[in-house]
């Protein structure tokens, strides 16, 4: 059972809960029709709110932490994004004391830090296009402590609890949390009560012909031409479950997908993962019985500073499968 009286596992799951709850209002209130970070879109307030709403509570709950974080404070204090930061300030201020420019950006900025021996990693919205157009996107915390990850929360603003859920269906709900720690499982919660936990386990599923493949709308992380030959080679017949962010690891996690993996795009051979792009949903696969690996098999070192600098790409199962799926990697990389 899960140890909610944990103070690491108490503020994870409320700091994921107000940031996720503070962005669902920016959504509301500012959505247009820009597509990037670079138009200063409500996807752009957002972010910096969400990680400074968690810089905030964290001075409150644990100041000594270090935080390693997406975004920090320098653009905002530019002439240019004066009025970016007074709305940045305003929707702050709905869940914090005394927020000024000058505190937010502070807070924000206990996202600079480099890893430490303990320390806590956040992507403030996850799949920012799928924010953009009222689809899938997710606020991720993890806590890290000799570079393996203690606590994952995912919060999910459009994905519903696992109950009654087909894999890929969003329907009418008010979102979920997702919350794991190492050695206690996995459980969700409806979003709106933290408290109604559910254990969520990964598929039992041992045919890797019926895999259900997670894959993004969005290209830029992986490639595209690869993950086709992947499924070929692994003699995939079921339609692949297509969302953003890292609402594909609490699908998986609650059974509604199989297969995970971030392959490395073409056009970025280089690129390597950011540990606040996968430490949350990592966690909660492997607790809820799924395995996590890069493309080789190694398993994540969150330890190594900002990125996963040791690792090439990402391979995410129900644990069953991981085997065949890295068979599979074999084949279209020899």
């Amino acid at each position: 059972m899960l140890n909610t009286n944990t103070p690491e596992i108490q503020f994870a799951i409320h700091a994921v809960r107000q940031a996720s709850i503070l962005v669902q209002q920016i959504q509301v209130e500012m959505i247009q029709t820009a597509l990037t970070k670079d138009d200063r879109s409500p996807v752009t307030v957002a972010d910096f709110a969400a990680q400074a709403l968690v810089g905030y509570l964290l001075d409150q709950h644990f100041p000594n932490d270090a935080m390693v974080g997406e975004e920090d404070s320098a653009v905002l204090q530019t002439p240019e994004e004066h009025q970016t930061l007074a709305q940045i300030t305003k929707f702050v201020s709905r869940f914090t004391k005394g927020a000024t420019p000058e505190s937010v950006c502070a807070w924000i900025d206990r996202g600079s830090a480099e890893s430490a021996p303990r320390f806590w990693t956040l992507d403030p919205i996850d799949g920012t296009k799928g924010f953009l157009r009222g689809d899938q996107y997710a606020v991720a915390l993890a806590l890290v402590e000799n570079g393996k990850v203690q606590v994952g929360v995912l919060g999910c603003p459009k994905l519903p609890s696992p109950s009654g859920r087909r894999a890929g269906d969003e329907g009418t709900n008010n979102g979920s949390i997702y919350i794991a720690a190492r050695g206690q499982g996995a459980w969700a919660a409806p979003l709106a009560d933290e408290t109604n936990l559910t254990p969520i386990h990964v598929s039992p599923l041992t045919d890797p012909t019926q895999a259900r493949l997670m894959r993004s709308f969005e290209s830029g992380h992986t490639n595209v031409g690869q993950m086709d030959y992947f499924s070929q080679a692994l003699g995939v017949q079921a339609e692949p479950v297509r969302m953003d962010s890292q609402a594909k690891y609490a699908v998986l996690a609650s059974g509604g997908g199989e297969i995970y993996l971030r392959l490395l795009s073409a056009k970025r051979p280089d690129y390597r993962e950011k540990i606040w792009d996968q430490a949350a949903g990592a966690i909660i696969i492997e607790e809820a019985g799924g395995r996590v690996t890069d493309l080789h098999g190694q398993a994540l070192n969150f330890g190594l500073g900002r990125t996963l600098a040791n690792t090439r790409g990402i391979c995410a199962t129900n644990g069953v499968l991981h085997e065949h799926a890295l068979k599979a990697l074999q084949e279209i990389s020899a």
